[in-house]
C-alpha cells in the first residue's frame, strides 16, 4: 500500500522525492517495527525502525513548516 501512495502522490499530484521520502520513509520504519512485534523478535528490531523514524517525522515537520512561511 505504501508503494502504491508513493506512485500516486508522485504521478498524480507531482510530489518530489524528498517529500515521499519525508512522509513515507516513516510510515515504512514503523510498519517493519510492527512485523518485528507481531513475529516475536527481539526488544531491539522493534526499537530500532521506530527510532529511526522520529528524525524523518522530525524533517518532515520542519519542511513543511519552513513551506507554510
Amino acid at each position: 500500500m505504501l508503494l502504491i501512495e508513493a506512485v500516486w502522490l508522485r504521478l498524480r499530484l507531482g510530489w518530489g522525492w524528498s517529500a515521499l521520502a519525508g512522509l513515507l520513509g516513516p510510515a515504512a520504519l514503523i510498519v517493519l517495527g510492527l512485523r518485528a512485534a507481531l513475529v516475536g523478535a527481539d526488544w531491539w528490531w522493534i526499537a530500532l525502525p521506530l527510532g529511526l523514524s522520529l528524525p524523518l517525522h522530525l524533517m518532515d515537520l520542519a519542511g513543511r513548516v519552513k513551506a507554510q512561511r
